[in-house]
This record gives structure tokens, sequence and C-alpha cells, in this order.
């Protein structure tokens, strides 16, 4: 569900503020944890996959039909986990962009401040079309 215009410049002010005020902060809450926390998700969800064929292996052998239940709902609980982790994960051009010979840090400060160009501009956008009715 889309969040409404109001919730929209809401977001975008504590964003800003966010920003102004401990831009170290908000940096570390950017793409770097997201990708770690996507790729650690999909890592895990392969190891339970394969735990997941180990119990319905182990319920063939045994000749234990439940086991072999939980061991198939095992790896498609963990299969999904990992297909929505991977999708979430930033593609590798993403974070190479601008690779053109810059540190990265400076690629993002850039990318950072673009982004609230382009805030700033739609935050002006919205006063200027409310102020003019």
């Amino acid at each position: 569900m889309p969040l409404s215009e109001h919730e929209q410049r809401m977001l975008e002010q504590m964003e800003r503020a966010l920003y102004a005020e401990d831009p170290k902060f908000a940096t570390a809450l950017e793409g770097s944890g997201l990708r770690t926390y996507t790729r650690r998700r999909v890592y895990q969800a392969v190891a339970g996959f394969l735990v997941g064929i180990a119990l319905l292996m182990a319920g063939m052998v045994a000749k234990q039909v439940w086991l072999s239940v939980v061991g198939f709902l095992v790896m498609l609980g963990c299969a999904v986990l990992a297909v929505t982790g991977w999708r979430k994960a930033p593609k590798p051009g993403e974070q190479a962009a601008g690779a053109g010979g810059q540190p990265a840090a400076r690629r993002q400060g850039r990318q950072r401040r673009s982004m609230m160009d382009r805030i700033e501009q739609r935050w002006q956008k919205r006063r200027d079309e409310q102020g003019g009715h």
C-alpha cells in the first residue's frame, strides 16, 4: 500500500532532519547494512534448504512420511526466503555505480546530495502549488 502524500512529506522531513543531525548514523542506515543483511539472509536460507533436503532424505530412508513432509516444508520455506532476499539485494551495478576511480564515500555523497536535491525540489514544488491555491 503506497504512502499518502502527507505521509511522504513527513517521511522526507524526517530523512532531512536525520541527515542534518547525524550524517554518520544516516549513512550507516543506508545501503551497506541492507546489503549485508540480505546477503546473510540468503546464506541462511540456502543452509536451511540443505537441512530440508537432509530431513527429506532421512524421512525417506527411515520410511517416516512426516519427516519427509517436514523436510519438504523446510525446503520450500527456505527457497522462498532465498528468492525474496535475492530480489531485495542491491544489484552489482548499483553497488559500483560511477566506478570511475572515485572512492565509494565520495560517490555516495554525490548520490545522496542529488537525492536530497530531488526531495527539496519536490518539496518546493508542493509548497508553491499549495501557495497558489
